[in-house]
């Protein structure tokens, strides 16, 4: 285990310092390429130091010149970037290095992120760089590029809003961006490669794709710099998808080029650990591994000023390395978020007992997807499953339970979080079928009516429950991927956000946007202990099918009391008020005003009927 300097090539105007983890290397050199393309450079031996690392101080200024290792073993010479690169030249082939404050945009250090959230106030909006801008009608000049996130005032042929300003209006408060380090499957040169990105290459460096200029090694962090900046100057936060639990191969990966064997999760017969589904895993249980990913997050909390990680396939990560990940970026950021899937791909060689599953997160601040809750409301992922919003009839129980942030509320209400903040609460991500889809395949007798009025009742219940809710980016206009359920390379027809679907779903997309209001309106929708879930939330007998509780906020936002309503039926029911005076109606099955529904009276008697497939929530005055 090395516990010393930085990693990488360190950049000073003096001279670059080269270091680098290499334990069974014979030689190692430092090649210097002018420009990216030159076809050879100059080398430099390095040194051979303790514990395995090989250094270099290379006097003169290096800024901006490429640079690559040649290692050394068994008498064989390989050539490989290096995995701490924090810039590279097109595709990844060579690294950069980088002297960050010179190119960083005008007003970069002093630029301030959004105030500080606790989790449960957090909402958060998951997308991929490219499906936001692409389509012809976002309006957008740099479609498909880290810029279209800057520019504002986009709008539809139909005069809507597009980019970020949509963002804005839904008034989310983190966007969760699918993986935006470099990744091995597109060919940078080419405009229409497309991929979500979970095939990583380069940890510590922007993907090149996404950039105006790919060729430019600067250009891809100078125009990240430059969205996250512009999002945080809108009021919007930064989460990153990081993958941890594999790498796009083995072969050609810097982490087996440098110390062959060592990264890579095996069987006590050698055979490679694939409980990712892609050939590997990354042993996370290793010193040496668990510094890289440690170091990897400090650098983007810090230098990108990312405010929120999302771990691909947690289950794969130790407890450990997570314990040290979750300690270290919260010392960068106290409010910085941390969730993942709780689950793996596949059988994997890590101990069950290691592997960061649901219940291993209790007391340590990191969310889980909460796929229990999510099934409960819609049925199965891609199969003809119903839910809770779909049909099913059997669900109360479930949903009680994701209501109240999965804590333990009752003997019977138990689930597997020790406090709201650790529940992911969501019913479609940029995996498996979109929202609409699933509703489309497993009810296929529904009207395009009836199927619009579930997708509102389903991302109802979510953002009326205890813990964070996460919404895939476009359920608010019904997007659809033509019922693929894994697009992940099926290009921009099938992935890209279809701006007309605006026009087409604005009374949806009106009613999400109320119910976020409503949401951070009243801060009894965002309880962050479990005692207070207790103490404020009492379920109310309901028909079946049906669930009502009644929320006693008491936090002084004008909210004494909230009465909330699912009705899955498809009739109305009648639900009897559960304090006597007068209640104003919030939201009903089809709008939703934290300052209440236009033409509504004040409910004064004793019940009030229920539309089907709808959620109601109601304010006592």
């Amino acid at each position: 285990m090395y516990n010393g300097q930085e990693l990488g090539a360190t950049y000073k105007k003096e001279y670059t310092s080269f270091r680098v983890w290499s334990p069974t290397a014979q030689r190692l050199k430092v090649v210097i390429y002018k420009e990216y393309f030159d076809c050879s450079g100059i080398e430099y031996e390095m040194n051979h130091c303790e514990d395995g690392i090989w250094e270099l101080k290379l006097a003169g200024d290096y800024k901006n010149k490429y640079y690559n290792y040649k290692v050394t073993m068994d008498g064989k010479e390989n050539e490989t970037i290096d995995p701490y690169a924090k810039g590279a030249s097109l595709n990844g082939n060579r690294g950069l290095i980088v002297d960050f404050a010179s190119i960083d945009p005008s007003g970069w250090e002093s630029h301030e992120a959004p105030a500080p959230l606790k989790p449960t106030e957090a909402i958060i909006y998951e997308m991929h760089i490219r499906d936001f801008s692409v389509d012809v009608n976002s309006g957008m000049v740099h479609r498909g590029k880290y810029l279209a996130f800057t520019e504002a005032g986009t709008k539809t042929q139909e005069g809507l809003s597009t980019g970020i300003d949509h963002l804005k209006e839904l008034d989310i408060t983190h966007v969760h961006l699918l993986p935006i380090f470099d990744f091995s499957s597109v060919d940078e040169r080419l405009d229409k490669g497309y991929n979500w990105g979970y095939d990583p290459y380069l940890y510590f460096v922007p993907e090149g794709s996404y950039a105006t200029n790919p060729y430019d090694g600067t250009a891809r962090i100078v125009e990240l710099k430059k969205m996250i900046m512009k999002l945080h100057e809108n009021n919007l936060r930064v989460i990153m998808d990081v993958v941890f639990n594999h790498t796009a191969d083995i072969e050609n990966s810097p982490f087996h080029i440098l110390a062959p064997g060592y990264y890579y999760r095996r069987y006590p017969d050698g055979t490679y650990s694939n409980g990712s589904g892609c050939g590997n895993e990354i042993a996370t249980e290793k010193s040496m591994v668990r510094r890289f990913i440690v170091d990897c997050v400090k650098f983007w909390a810090t230098e990108y000023r990312i405010d929120g990680f999302r771990f691909d396939l947690m289950a794969l990560i130790d407890t450990e390395t997570m314990a040290e990940v979750q300690t270290q970026l919260r010392a960068i950021n106290p409010a910085i978020l941390i969730y993942g899937e709780p689950w793996t791909g596949g059988n994997s060689a890590l101990d069950y007992h290691e592997q960061f599953k649901k219940g291993n997160q209790r007391g340590m601040g990191i969310a889980l997807f909460n796929d229990s809750f999510r099934n409960a409301i819609k049925g199965d992922n891609d199969g003809t499953g119903l839910g809770f919003a779909t049909g099913a009839t059997d669900l109360v129980h479930e949903i009680k339970k994701g209501i109240v942030g999965s804590i333990s509320y009752s003997d019977s209400i138990c689930g597997f979080t020790e406090t709201p903040c650790e529940t992911i609460n969501y019913v479609s991500s940029h995996d498996n079928l979109t929202l609409y889809d699933k509703i489309k395949g497993s009810c296929p007798n529904a009207s395009e009516h009836e199927i619009e009025r579930m997708n509102r009742f389903a991302m109802a219940i979510i953002m009326t429950s205890q813990g964070i809710p996460f919404i895939h980016g476009g359920s608010e206009i019904l997007r659809s991927k033509q019922g693929n359920s894994n697009s992940y390379n099926a290009g921009d027809e099938i992935n890209k956000v279809h701006w007309s679907s605006k026009a087409k779903h604005i009374e949806t997309f009106n009613y999400i946007q109320g119910l976020i209001a409503i949401r951070k309106a009243f801060k009894g929708f965002m309880l962050d202990k479990p005692e207070d879930v207790r103490n404020s939330l009492r379920f109310i007998d309901s028909p079946a099918n049906t669930v009502a509780y009644l929320l006693n906020s008491r936090l002084k936002d004008g909210a004494e009391y909230l009465f909330i309503i699912h009705n899955s039926n498809r009739h109305d029911i009648e639900m009897c008020l559960p304090l006597p005076g007068e209640w104003h109606l919030l939201a009903n099955g089809c709008n939703a005003s934290p300052l209440g529904l236009l033409g509504s009276e004040a409910c004064q008697n004793s019940q009030i009927a229920v539309t089907p497939l709808s959620t109601y929530v109601l304010i006592k005055i």
